[in-house]
């Protein structure tokens, strides 16, 4: 498994990460050797947040034993970004999945606390050894601009955004801001949400051809086509060890130029849109 600088924080972090949003939902045993079998083949980032249910508790049962080698990500919901409740989520972040620390903590989405008050709250957990890093998710690049000026350069890790083959707003701005300030960029949802492109479709049917000419699954060429950029971190969910195994193994795979041109053209990035889409 490959690893990337992550941001500024000067960590090294796999290029393929694991994510966890309704891990929770299916069947728990599964679910924990999964995020078990993604560890054991270097897929070390693993993102959750307090939204996501009980997927901390998942993760604290899949990270037993394991917490050194984990580089683990949760985050703060909007109404509670104040400074006090910033603090307090993380306490209760800590509290489930069994660990002292957070390697990086994030503001999920921009909410009515001013970002002041988020940013002394995450400095506040800094300072107590709480966590690691901070950063964001969702956030456009204005939003982005508004957050550097409170915080000041080199604080921000990383910015958590909606990225697959189907859905590029993010090259537009945001992607070319993270790259100049020199913030890592987090992939969620990576094979979009129940729209992977479909083999009879034109544009699916090309992913195929690349796949079985190199001998590899076309979610493997979908996440590799999101890292070619040396500042994006895809974190695909797995519901099985298998399926696990099958995302680690992209984290191998470099794509062509000329692969990388011909799924550009067949999943072209569109217009910029008003506002930053999210889930």
């Amino acid at each position: 498994m490959k690893h990337k600088k992550f941001g500024p924080t000067g960590h090294d972090v796999s290029v393929i990460g694991q994510g966890t949003w309704y891990i929770d939902r299916g069947d728990r045993k599964s679910a924990v050797a999964a995020l078990r079998r993604g560890l054991d083949l270097g897929m070390t980032h693993i993102d959750t947040a307090e939204m996501y249910g009980d997927a901390e508790l998942v993760i604290a049962e899949a990270i037993a034993g394991r917490r050194d080698e984990t580089f683990l990500v949760s985050k703060v919901l909007p109404s509670n970004a104040s400074r006090r409740s910033t603090i307090a989520a993380c306490e209760r972040s800590l509290t489930r999945l069994k660990t002292d620390r957070l390697d990086c903590y994030l503001l999920h989405w921009r909410g009515s606390v001013p970002l002041s008050e988020t940013v002394a709250g995450f400095e506040q957990l800094v300072s107590a050894g709480k966590i690691r890093s901070w950063g964001v998710s969702n956030f456009d690049a204005d939003d982005l601009d508004e957050m550097r000026g409170v915080a000041g350069d080199g604080k921000i890790a990383c910015n958590q955004v909606l990225y697959h083959l189907q859905e590029r707003a993010i090259e537009h701005a945001v992607m070319p801001w993270c790259a100049k300030h020199d913030v890592a960029v987090v992939a969620y949802s990576p094979f979009g949400h129940n729209d992977f492109p479909q083999p009879g479709s034109k544009s699916g049917a090309l992913l195929q051809t690349i796949a079985k000419r190199l001998r590899v699954s076309t979610r493997q060429v979908a996440l590799a086509f999101l890292a070619r950029d040396p500042h994006v971190f895809p974190i695909p969910k797995a519901s099985s060890a298998e399926h696990a195994a099958d995302n680690a193994a992209a984290g191998d795979l470099v794509l062509s130029a000329e692969d990388i041109a011909a799924l550009d053209q067949a999943f072209p990035r569109g217009a910029k849109p008003r506002s930053l889409p999210m889930l």
